[in-house]
């Protein structure tokens, strides 16, 4: 069978994706022998209709083999994290290296902002002379020296999902549940790993606000991977405020080097959670994540990879000479006394795309060295006129903008709220 039609009419009337239909759809997206009418009527019928777990199943393995699929030989497991985004999360920056540390390899495929979250790579790039484009060889390379290698996703891993991910952006068809799970673990499982921990964020800083969504989106990613063969567990993390205290490409990088240094923080935390969860997964001792912090033995493997990718051997000693500093600082004051209640923190990323720092469209320039940084936690005391963060801007009109949004933005209580956990839940299913 090679015309697609009888496929997309069985998930039109319900009777979900075959296991013959899968490997039908992704070959054509990939050869270009479905065309862009048939792509967008199978992606409208899988969101108003679903494949069927299985059919995410067959769907999910069929997109991973539409391309090249990397094999691996390395005296430790190949594993990887993927998060669903954030504001101020710069986890994978910090997590590639632990587990690097720990005996693992680490070979990550990673993503540029998308709408108000940011972008690895984009924060990888804030470091004078670091590459995220490289060839399989020298991915190979760097995984081999340094343990691990961050990296844009190259057009041999996975092309059905290049091609599917710009037909549901045109078809309307984002929101599905069994196409972003195909399409986030079919590139991640094309990379060769073995296994996944996941980073699902619910919140008023995420894509999944709620903690429903995010449970739902978690528990079809963890059992899909491990149906298709990759051992996987995911945490829900809670997003209502900024992981880290600074958001923006530079001042995160930053935001890394101090929890490397200092030990302590949520990013320091959610990323110690996340290692020993995919080091246990690996069947290797989850406590060597604390002791690879401990010992400088997950610095040392950050900095191996930031020089094995072009970047400056000695950017955690001196990162004011690689890093790109804004022109104009400009603190944000409280409007009254109290605790910090509640933070609107979609506005505080959207704040930093307007300052340059993300884009509105796929061609806009970043600006590496705007953002936000000092950003006061949820349940602190601040009184009036105290900084709650400080706007780090190109222009005084964009900073002085930038600083009535986060104030917006950020809500003054007069008593502190309940304290609230990191990670509200973990979804485990071991296949």
């Amino acid at each position: 069978m090679s015309d697609p039609r009888p496929v997309i009419a069985d998930i039109r009337e319900g009777r979900g994706l075959t296991e013959a239909g899968a490997p039908l759809i992704a070959r054509g997206l990939s050869d270009g022998s479905v065309s862009d009418a048939q792509a967008g009527a199978f992606a409208m019928a899988v969101l108003l209709r679903g494949t069927g777990a299985a059919g995410r199943v067959a769907l999910t393995r069929a997109m991973r083999d539409s391309g090249d699929v990397l094999r691996w030989n390395l005296p430790g497991p190949v594993l990887d994290k993927h998060s669903t985004g954030g504001i101020g999360d710069s986890v994978s920056l910090i997590l590639a290296p632990v587990l690097a540390a720990c005996g693992a390899y680490v070979p990550m495929i990673s993503g540029r902002g998308l709408g108000h979250t940011g972008g690895t790579l984009d924060k990888l790039e804030a470091i004078e002379g670091f590459r995220v484009d490289l060839d399989e060889a020298a991915l190979r390379k760097v995984v081999g020296e340094a343990g691990c290698a961050i990296v844009a996703a190259n057009r041999q891993l996975a092309p059905a999902d290049a091609r599917l991910y710009a037909i549901r952006d045109e078809s309307g068809s984002v929101e599905s549940l069994d196409l972003i799970t195909a399409s986030i673990l079919s590139k991640k499982l094309a990379a060769g790993i073995e296994g996944l921990v996941l980073d699902v964020k619910c919140g008023s800083g995420a894509f999944s606000r709620d903690r429903a969504s995010a449970r739902a989106l978690a528990e079809a990613l963890v059992a899909t991977a491990n149906d298709v063969g990759c051992k996987t567990t995911a945490l829900i993390i809670d997003m209502d405020q900024p992981l880290a205290d600074a958001a923006g490409n530079a001042l995160e990088i930053r935001a890394v080097i101090a929890a490397f240094q200092s030990g302590q923080g949520a990013l320091f935390e959610l990323s110690l959670s996340l290692a020993e969860d995919c080091l246990a997964l690996a069947g290797l001792a989850p406590e060597s994540a604390r002791a690879a912090f401990a010992s400088g033995k997950a610095a040392e493997h950050f900095a191996r990879m930031v020089a094995a990718q072009g970047g400056p051997r000695d950017l955690l000693e001196h990162p004011d000479r690689y890093l790109p500093r804004a022109p104009v600082v400009l603190p944000v004051p409280a409007p009254a006394a109290g605790f910090v209640g509640a933070i609107e923190t979609t506005a505080l990323g959207q704040s930093v795309v307007r300052l340059g720092g993300g884009r509105l469209h796929s061609a806009d320039r970043i600006d590496p060295a705007v953002g936000l940084a000092a950003l006061a936690r949820i349940g602190v005391p601040v009184a009036a006129g105290e900084p709650l963060a400080f706007v780090h801007a190109a222009d005084a009109d964009g900073a002085e903008r930038a600083v009535l949004a986060v104030q917006a933005a950020y809500r003054i209580d007069l008593a502190p709220p309940p304290a609230e956990p990191l990670i509200r839940e973990r979804i485990t299913r071991h296949g």
